[in-house]
């Protein structure tokens, strides 16, 4: 009897396991059948530094970019998040008996155009071939969309007993002092001669960037160029130059910017 009744409650649990199971096989199966990915989800965050914003002629500034201007004493404008980094670099510069100029700041696009075209007018009336007319202005004057002066983040700066923009500018005490301590100030050469292939812009010795101060000392101190140090382009650790340690800044007073001269560059 008592054999019977155990045999039917085994009966019962049975019946009862077996009504359940497919429910809870569908859940297993459906739970296996999600990848993992979608299980826990995958969070990317893309931060964006303005301070290191690319603009070359393969990259154009970006549709729409916006930027809060600050006006120098002469009338030019610069990105104002970079204004007190200048002022001190060039107070810097000044008290060590030197007279840097700036010359050139920032650029609308129609001010871009407007050199570009002149750029390409005096190419083609030196001979150039007409298919090589405007290739050999844009490693001068950018085209617009292309330019580092139309983010207010880049300026030419010339001596002020010599304001021709050519390669003899680098010959000048002021590019001497701004090429061994621009970096201090978060400011890099943005056209060394020795990296055109690679920035597609031909040597510029006035032609200084921001990109802050932590990266202006590490391009300082490899010797890369911006578009080497964003990995844009890679060159084997031999081919770096020599490293040079890096140096703090000591903190100059402000005083204002000085009136420059106008000039024209990338």
């Amino acid at each position: 009897m008592n054999i019977q009744k155990n045999l039917m409650r085994c009966g019962a649990l049975l019946a009862a396991v077996l009504a359940l199971a497919p429910s809870a096989l569908a859940a297993d199966a459906e739970t296996a059948s999600v990848p993992a990915v979608q299980l826990i989800p995958a969070v990317r965050t893309v931060q964006t530094d303005w301070r290191l914003l690319l603009v070359n002629p393969w990259n154009t500034v970006p549709e729409g970019y916006k930027i809060q201007l600050a006006t120098l004493s002469n009338g030019l404008q610069v990105d104002e998040r970079i204004y007190d980094d200048l002022d001190d670099m060039l107070t810097d510069c000044r008290e060590a008996g030197l007279s840097p100029i700036v010359c050139s700041a920032y650029r609308t696009e129609a001010t871009q155009t407007r050199l570009y075209r002149n750029k390409v007018a005096r190419v083609r009336a030196s001979g150039v071939p007409e298919d090589q007319v405007e290739a050999e202005a844009a490693r001068w004057v950018a085209k617009p969309g292309t330019s580092e002066h139309q983010t207010g983040l880049a300026l030419d700066i010339v001596a002020a007993s010599y304001q021709i923009l050519d390669e003899r500018q680098e010959d000048t005490a002021e590019q001497k002092w701004l090429m061994e301590n621009s970096w201090k100030y978060g400011f890099i050469l943005r056209y060394p001669s020795e990296k055109s292939d690679i920035t597609g812009i031909g040597y510029e010795p006035w032609h200084y960037r921001y990109v802050g101060k932590a990266a202006a000392a590490e391009i300082y101190r490899t010797g890369v160029c911006l578009e080497e140090y964003l990995g844009r382009a890679v060159l084997p650790a031999a081919e770096l130059t020599p490293a040079r340690p890096a140096r703090a800044a000591e903190a100059p007073a402000v005083r204002p910017l000085e009136p420059v001269s106008s000039a024209a560059s990338v």
